[in-house]
């Protein structure tokens, strides 16, 4: 008897190279590598309003599935059912008081874990209520209790709706709520009396063979083409690139957390290489660039990266707050080589430091709008508290083992087929008489950094201690597990 997750998530696009047709074999890869070797501080207060809202209810609704194949699938729903279910479940907010909005809800980890041990005991389904962690929208604060062993995350709350694609959003801002299977994945990345995990990683990568392949077709070419030939040669980079490389580190590749990554990762690549709008006005790369500016076989590498300067503690380290959780994304240059290896060349050039400036510049923004964004501030929340729980021995101090949370036989997290390959997008842009064909990549955090004694900052004021008292588990009704 176990309990299992099965959710159709909101959509990816794809990712690929750049490079410039006719002048050079330019290419442009974003690999997305996520670091969590220990915590993070990266992602975003605020969460949508309106623009939430519209995104969610108003939009068709994209998700992608991965084929039998592991190859990664988009597919878009009809948002008339989303909307159905708000207003049913506006209904049930009027007496359910899970579904008030809460500005710091608590939630004791350990008492949840008892009460999904007795419906796994009892083989029943987990109510939605524990599914989506009691409406949680972001984890703000990690709390020790030593009197009552209680260990606390806690953050805004608010009432919540699944939507078609069996996602939990929040009714007031459309922002996404955190998970029950992404938080057990976090925890058990950081488990009790265990290393914790180095690094949690995902890269999407085309293939030595598929670069090589690719540099002989641009010699092929060479200078010859014109706008007639758009896709002949479009078609040629993508039959010659193949299908690209899914690699996952540190966590299971069959969790929706991995998935969440992934998805990231593929379209913040769309974006730069101009095959996704977003809602917020960002100038891809592509828009940037020009022939002159791209070296012969030149190769942009973007990823991810949390701001690590945004935790602060209280002396006891009983309470930890998650202060700013911005979200950078930075570049770097490769050159690929004719064997298509890629071997390292520096800073990205100028046009890809203004894309990705202006990016993390909007990252509050574009993740208040586009839900994959949330969800990952959510995850490197996720990670930050599971891995200050771990390096404090909060497990210890509460006599806590997770027995049922960091069993896969109890609690069934890995549901999904696990994302192998995504296909290459291409897109043709003409810059005068040169064809530039970029096509996509990524992220990379390293979280234990947040936690070096240069960055993590500890609590003069005594706010996180105030709040932290004022949060306590006083009252509690028997098997009662969150409260505000």
């Amino acid at each position: 008897m176990n309990a299992t997750f099965r959710r159709f998530l909101p959509a990816p696009v794809s990712c690929g190279l750049s490079n410039s047709i006719v002048r050079s074999a330019g290419c442009l890869i974003a690999g997305l590598i996520l670091s969590l070797s220990g915590s993070i501080a990266m992602a975003q207060d605020g969460g949508g309003g309106d623009g939430g809202d519209t995104i969610i209810f108003g939009n068709p609704i994209a998700g992608v599935d991965v084929d039998a194949t592991g190859v990664l699938k988009v597919r878009t729903v009809d948002p008339r059912l989303a909307r159905q279910r708000m207003m049913q479940a506006q209904q049930a907010a009027k007496t359910e008081d899970v579904m008030r909005r809460s500005d710091l809800r608590k939630v004791s980890l350990n008492r949840l874990e008892k009460v999904v041990a007795e419906h796994v005991a009892a083989d029943r389904r987990l109510p939605d209520d524990i599914l989506a962690v009691a409406g949680l929208t972001t984890v703000k604060y990690v709390f020790f209790y030593p009197d009552t062993q209680d260990i606390v995350i806690a953050g805004p709350a608010e009432g919540f709706v699944a939507d078609p694609t069996e996602r939990f959003v929040g009714m007031n801002t459309g922002r996404p709520t955190i998970l029950l299977e992404d938080l057990a994945t976090a925890l058990r990345a950081y488990p009790p009396s265990a290393p914790p995990t180095r690094v949690i990683s995902v890269s999407i990568d085309p293939t030595p063979e598929g670069l090589a392949r690719m540099q002989q077709f641009l010699r092929s070419v060479g200078g010859r083409a014109n706008r007639g030939d758009t896709m002949r040669l479009v078609q040629g980079l993508k039959q010659n690139l193949g299908l690209q490389t899914v690699t996952i580190k540190g966590i299971p590749a069959a969790t929706h957390f991995a998935r969440v990554l992934v998805e990231a990762d593929y379209r913040m690549k769309l974006i730069g290489i101009g095959l996704e709008q977003l809602p917020v006005p960002v100038r891809s790369y592509v828009s940037r660039t020009s022939p002159q500016a791209v070296a012969a076989n030149a190769l942009e590498r973007w990823y991810f990266q949390p701001n690590y300067d945004g935790v602060s503690v209280s002396d006891d380290r009983m309470a930890m707050r998650i202060n700013e959780r911005g979200v950078q994304l930075v570049g770097e240059g490769e050159r690929v080589m004719g064997d298509g290896k890629r071997v390292m060349a520096g800073r990205g050039n100028r046009a890809s430091q203004a894309f990705t400036k202006e990016f993390t510049d909007k990252y509050p923004l574009i993740a208040s709008k586009v839900r994959v964004y949330a969800e990952l501030q959510q995850l490197i929340d996720l990670a930050i508290a599971a891995a200050y729980i771990q390096e404090q021995d909060f497990y210890a101090q509460a006599d806590w083992n997770m027995p049922v949370l960091g069993d896969e036989s109890q609690l069934t997290v890995e549901t999904y087929t696990a994302p192998e390959k995504v296909e290459t997008a291409v897109n043709a842009i003409w810059r005068g008489n040169t064809l530039m064909t970029p096509l996509g990549g990524g992220v990379n955090m390293q979280p234990r950094v947040a936690f070096n004694s240069d960055r993590m900052q500890v609590d003069a004021s005594g706010e996180n201690v105030e709040t932290k008292n004022a949060a306590g588990p006083t009252d509690l009704e028997p098997g009662q597990w969150w409260w505000d």
